[in-house]
């Protein structure tokens, strides 16, 4: 029995925090643990079968239920300010439309300027001031003076990595910077803070920036309405594993994006994929076969993985799961189901809830 899927791991500290967002033994917290089929206590390092880290995928469910008890969708990309349910969702419908990042950010930007403008949580700043210290671009977060020795706020750093891979997402492939500066002052973890943006990091400095090269503007949106709603199903599950493939195939993961995982409307055609990647059908159709690949293939792979995800959800019963995988007869789905993973979507839930299959989908011995 195989079920492929790659494995992205988050520290347990991750999710105590979110946990300790909510007041203790509110019953939010076990329902948190329950929905991401989390069987240990992660805030009680004793408890039996503690591990030090979790799926990607795991995370990603505790942090929807805690961000929607304490209404909050904010997703880590304002730090401190709680965000009203659906403001994260409208600013990416709002995105979606523009032609390339450029116009993204600065859309962004003044999204949030005018629903937050005591706030002002972002900045599209692409002009002189980086011209100074030598960059092409950047992008500024809004934050407050640092106080005198104060050090680097977490806060601040989690946000401009989640704008960071936001950014990334949009685009199909993650954004490479050339340096990023911090308003406070340098931590004692500082190292951490270089392996996490993958550049150099500078602590000190006059505002919180995002410095890239100014080509990063002109590379294309490559998402649809239909993707941002399976993005916002799982977030901040795509954003925690964008990085992960800096080094992988940027062609596949942007095709795979513009696939996206539900299919209740139908599936993307390749011409539409080929336009909206701005290149002809033969050219994406040799591009992906260099990388070792169809398009055909990568449509199955992303209909196995949405099936697995949304096995993984309680409340969709498995005929709701074939309808939005555009299954129009059950029985269909679950031979096509068998044939990806050698189980049915029945035994497929059923090892998920007694935990012989974790919620990133692998087998365990």
């Amino acid at each position: 029995m195989t079920v492929a899927v790659q494995d992205h791991r988050v520290p347990t500290r991750y999710v105590v925090s979110l946990l300790r967002l909510l007041p203790a033994n509110a019953p939010a917290r076990s329902q948190a643990l329950a929905a991401a089929c989390l069987d240990f206590d992660p805030l009680d390092p004793d408890s039996q079968g503690w591990r030090a880290d979790v799926s990607a995928m795991q995370y990603s469910r505790v942090y929807q239920q805690v961000l929607a008890e304490i209404e909050d969708e904010s997703f880590g990309l304002k730090p401190g300010v709680a965000v009203a349910p659906g403001a994260f969702r409208m600013m990416c419908y709002a995105v979606m439309s523009c032609d390339n990042l450029g116009r993204a950010i600065r859309r962004a930007a003044d999204f949030y300027r005018t629903l937050f403008p005591q706030q002002q949580p972002l900045y599209a700043n692409f002009s002189e001031q980086t011209a100074r210290v030598g960059y092409r671009e950047a992008l500024q977060l809004g934050t407050a003076p640092a106080a005198d020795d104060a050090p680097v706020d977490v806060l601040d750093a989690y946000a401009l990595s989640a704008w960071h891979r936001f950014f990334g997402w949009l685009t199909g492939r993650p954004l490479e910077l050339q340096r990023v500066d911090f308003v406070g002052n340098e931590p004692a973890s500082a190292a951490k803070y270089q392996e996490l943006f993958a550049c150099p990091v500078y602590f000190g400095q006059p505002a919180n920036l995002l410095y890239f090269d100014s080509a990063s503007l002109r590379l294309p949106v490559v998402h649809t309405e239909q993707s941002v709603d399976d993005f916002l199903r799982t977030a901040p599950y795509q954003l925690l594993t964008m990085t992960r493939d800096r080094h992988g195939q940027s062609l596949v993961a942007r095709v795979r994006a513009l696939i996206g995982h539900d299919f209740s409307a139908g599936f993307p055609g390749f011409d539409t994929v080929s336009r909206a990647l701005n290149m002809s059908a033969p050219t994406l159709r040799r591009r992906l076969k260099k990388e070792g690949t169809t398009f055909q293939q990568l449509k199955d792979e992303c209909r196995r993985e949405a099936a697995c995800r949304y096995l993984g959800q309680a409340d969709l019963s498995i005929n709701t799961v074939a309808e939005r995988l555009g299954f129009t007869d059950p029985s269909a789905f679950h031979r096509s189901f068998k044939k990806w993973t050698g189980i049915t979507p029945g035994t497929f839930r059923t090892g998920l809830l007694e935990g012989s299959i974790d919620p990133e989908y692998n087998p365990r011995p």
